[in-house]
């Protein structure tokens, strides 16, 4: 399948030509894409067509078949260190640490990251959210919709220029839904970049749509 994206005039995030395979099955091929500051790209499909495979693909946790996956013209894998840097990846599973509570799970990351984040910052960013009273719970003792504000509170603290987001909304009810599209949108006005999926539509500037 050969799927391109209008290009765009100063491209930071580019793929080239990707195509991508899972055991036998050949998910895409030829996929080019562009995105540069300011832009969102909400890819879509239906389940199984490759989404998420994408989203490795985009954030160097994979390698195409073929082709090449390039930030600020250069391929991934030759600066990784710098690009990662600057990637935030939120993977379709939450990925917290359950025996941790909402606060140190956010510490935690920010040291894993190598990013100075202050106890006072990281609960700024949790009462943001609606997770006031809740910061030393233990993550186990969360609801799915609280799990996901503790990683909406972690894209804050992060600091990244680039977002790839996999179906962040998931779990989410209408009002987190809408401070998340907010929280995007502020990013986009400060020429940050997103990638995400998601299967609902979306109120974003900027946004571009990508199907698989």
């Amino acid at each position: 399948m050969n799927t391109s994206i209008p290009q765009s005039s100063v491209p930071m995030l580019e793929a080239r030509a990707i195509t991508c395979v899972r055991g036998e099955r050949e998910l895409f091929s030829e996929l080019n894409l562009q995105l540069s500051p300011g832009e969102c790209l909400h890819i879509r499909g239906e389940n199984g067509v490759g989404k998420t495979s994408l989203l490795r693909l985009l954030s160097g946790l994979a390698s195409p078949e073929s082709g090449e996956v390039l930030w600020n013209g250069t391929p991934i894998q030759k600066e990784a260190s710098e690009y990662h840097s600057k990637l935030l990846f939120l993977g379709h599973r939450d990925a917290l640490k359950e025996d941790l509570t909402a606060l140190e799970n956010l510490l935690m990351y920010a040291a894993i990251d190598d990013i100075p984040v202050s106890e006072e910052e990281a609960l700024a960013s949790l009462w943001q959210f609606g997770l006031k009273g809740r910061e030393d719970l233990s993550v186990h003792y969360l609801s799915a919709g609280q799990k996901k504000r503790v990683l909406m509170a972690r894209i804050l603290t992060r600091h990244a220029q680039l977002w790839i987001l996999d179906e962040p909304f998931n779990a989410l009810d209408t009002q987190a839904g809408h401070e998340l599209q907010s929280l995007i949108g502020a990013h986009l006005a400060n020429r940050g970049l997103v990638v995400l999926t998601s299967h609902q539509p979306l109120a974003i500037p900027n946004l571009r749509v990508l199907d698989l």
